[in-house]
């Protein structure tokens, strides 16, 4: 099987080629849930150090993104340190390579190393594919939280991050 070669780089959410993919991760959306991902959220979050965002490159097209913002202020489930996961998505030609799995460990290093201490995220039961990647990456059930907490389909899932990762690569 082909295993994609992917150039992961951190880029502003509201850079053209991030700004192209989520337009077509809301049309999945629209698709498969019949709306769009209405979670309130502005760019800024996604910037380092309380967010991130990466957009991965093969043979120079954006084909895949994924990022995360710092949740402290909002009430339990969710707690200080959590970093949650918004925008994951690998365009379809690309699926199936192992780019979704490059995208969340870049996700997930980026947050230890700004100091995060928990991965969380809301996905869809009729995501499968999406719901089979994290756990298969070590993420468990947990409480709901967020715009769609009263959701039927929506499942939630969280990650705890190793302690932390020095800066200087020591």
């Amino acid at each position: 099987q082909d295993r994609a070669l992917i150039e992961l780089r951190a880029t502003p959410l509201d850079h053209p080629d991030a700004s192209a993919l989520v337009v077509l991760l809301q049309a999945y959306y629209e698709e498969t849930y019949g709306g769009r991902d209405e979670t309130p959220f502005a760019p800024a979050e996604f910037v380092p150090p309380a967010g991130y965002f990466v957009v991965g490159y093969r043979d120079g097209a954006a084909v895949a993104c994924g990022g995360w913002r710092a949740r402290d202020a909002d009430a339990p489930p969710l707690r200080p340190g959590d970093a949650e996961i918004k925008r994951m998505f690998v365009v379809p030609a690309y699926q199936g390579r192992g780019i979704a799995r490059a995208v969340l460990a870049d996700l997930e290093f980026a947050a230890a190393r700004a100091g995060r201490l928990r991965m969380v995220l809301e996905t869809g039961s009729r995501q499968p594919a999406a719901i089979g990647l994290y756990v298969a990456a070590g993420y468990v059930p947990m409480a709901p939280f967020g715009t769609y907490r009263d959701a039927e389909g929506s499942r939630y899932y969280s990650k705890s991050l190793p302690g932390v990762i020095a800066r200087d690569g020591g």
